[in-house]
């Protein structure tokens, strides 16, 4: 990501890293030299101050004294030699005794020369920085006088700091950019600890607006990203909850709108195709009724089967006026739709091992085609009639290969499940015809298997409550039905 956080956090802490190391190169370049040059010269004082107070009492050459001084010079670097007035050695730490004195000589007669640099001078002793030209080198004195009267003269090597600076800073250098990648990997990874929940919860977020509710946050601890991550979780249960009201809620509007233009046209159609309908049954009981009155037919196989026709007949008329309250409920918008999220995919197979026997009895064998799970919204019941309808029409006119296909095919916004089934084609002028109330393409087979042209219509009205398509087409070898459901909640 462009702008990410963990980019961000990264740039700030290099950033700062980078930022504190380049003050200390800037601090060592202007302020060590000082600094250690005022730390010599207060070893200097603390030396002279020692030598001083011993010197008050009268005597400098005390065992405990000389070590102590010792270990003063040696730890201090500390060259030290105290004189009478006559020049005389009382106490001395150098070797070259002679050029130490001679070099004290002239900085006590000759204090103009270019290489000194007073320090401090009070009456007591004068602190300076001086160069000594045979060893080219640079140093702290002090010289100045006891209390005893004796004179005492000091020395400490400074060494070349400046050269120390740029050895301090080349060193702060290597040790700044170790610094910064350390430091740079370190903060991406922790960053990465803190800001991939984040992702996480962006990631679900948007899953959201596409209104898909599946993503929940796995907490994994107690922070303000977890405690986030719960309330995205409740707020996406309410908001599935909320959508799926809604969506009921929506369609009963719109059913509510339609409902008062088409009510009085279907009774009257309703009327005329059940008195259509039940004019052929009605005919046929009564036939066999009066038969069996009059007693056409004394014996008894004779008796059973009229009393067959007139069951059989009863039979599809109590079956026409169950499809018929059905249908007629759909279309006036007294049955109630219930959308709800479910997968379609275990649906199709309820209704195929409802349909197992009656597969076996006939011989087709059946296939589904999907991938698991295929969620989608609608009345989850009313899907499970169209279905049937469908697999029930592809068993009773499924032929030649006799094979029955199920396909489940996700789109951007739906779902699109088909059916088909190898056997002859409907007939051109039949397939706008076939989802008519009654509307029968072959009618001496539908009515061998006790159909009455209703199972598409029924199919049509469950499909126009949830505002979606359905159709028929002839392919090669065979007929295809398809209906579609919404894979969106919106």
């Amino acid at each position: 990501m462009r702008h990410s956080i963990t980019g961000k956090i990264t740039a700030i802490m290099i950033s700062i890293v980078a930022g504190t190391i380049l003050l200390c190169w800037f601090i060592n370049s202007t302020l060590l030299e000082s600094y250690y040059i005022e730390h010599k010269q207060k070893t200097l004082l603390e030396t002279f101050e020692m030598v001083d107070e011993e010197s008050a009492g009268g005597s400098t050459d005390g065992d405990q004294f000389l070590i102590q001084l010792e270990k003063q010079c040696a730890n201090s670097n500390v060259s030290l030699m105290i004189i009478r007035a006559d020049r005389s050695v009382i106490l001395s730490t150098v070797a070259d005794e002679e050029h130490f004195l001679m070099q004290f000589l002239n900085l006590i007669f000759y204090t103009n020369d270019k290489n000194t640099q007073v320090l401090k001078n009070t009456p007591q002793y004068m602190v300076e920085k001086t160069k000594d030209s045979r060893l080219e080198s640079d140093y702290l004195v002090l010289w100045g006088s006891l209390q005893d009267g004796n004179m005492i003269l000091m020395r400490t090597a400074v060494e070349s700091i400046k050269e120390s600076v740029e050895i301090a800073n080349r060193f702060l250098m290597y040790v700044g950019v170790a610094s910064v990648i350390f430091c740079a990997v370190i903060i991406y990874v922790v960053t990465r600890r803190i800001t991939n929940p984040i992702l996480h919860l962006a990631d679900i977020s948007r899953r959201m607006t596409n209104l898909d509710f599946d993503a929940k946050f796995q907490s994994r601890g107690k922070n303000e990203v977890d405690l986030l991550g719960e309330h995205m979780n409740q707020l996406s249960e309410t908001l599935e909850k909320t959508i799926s009201e809604l969506k009921s809620a929506n369609n009963e509007l719109k059913m509510d709108i339609e409902r008062k233009t088409e009510i009085d046209e279907m009774r009257k159609e309703f009327i005329s195709n059940v008195s259509h309908e039940l004019k052929t049954p009605i005919a046929l009981i009564q036939g066999y009724s009066e038969g069996l009155r009059e007693c056409i037919n004394d014996d008894a196989e004779s008796r059973d089967f009229y009393c067959e026709v007139i069951m059989d007949e009863a039979d599809k008329m109590n079956q026409l006026v169950k499809n018929l309250l059905t249908l007629n409920q759909l279309e006036s918008g007294s049955e109630q739709v219930v959308f709800e999220r479910f997968d379609v995919m275990e649906v199709i197979r309820g209704v195929v091992n409802a349909t197992a026997i009656l597969r076996e009895q006939n011989g087709i064998s059946l296939e589904i085609k999907g991938r698991q799970p295929e969620y989608v919204w609608a009345d989850e019941f009313k899907t499970e009639q169209v279905l049937m309808n469908y697999v029930s029409n592809a068993i009773h006119y499924a032929s030649g290969e006799r094979k029955i296909l199920v396909s489940v095919l996700p789109g951007p916004e739906t779902v699109r499940i088909e059916v088909f089934n190898t056997g002859a084609p409907i007939p051109e002028e039949d397939l706008s015809h076939i989802w008519e109330k009654f509307y029968k393409v072959d009618k001496a087979r539908t009515r061998e298997y006790g159909g009455n042209g209703i199972g598409l219509s029924i199919v049509k009205a469950i499909m126009d409550s949830f505002h979606r398509q359905c159709g028929v087409s002839n392919e090669d070898h065979g007929v295809k039905f398809w209906f579609e459901l919404d894979s969106k909640s919106g």
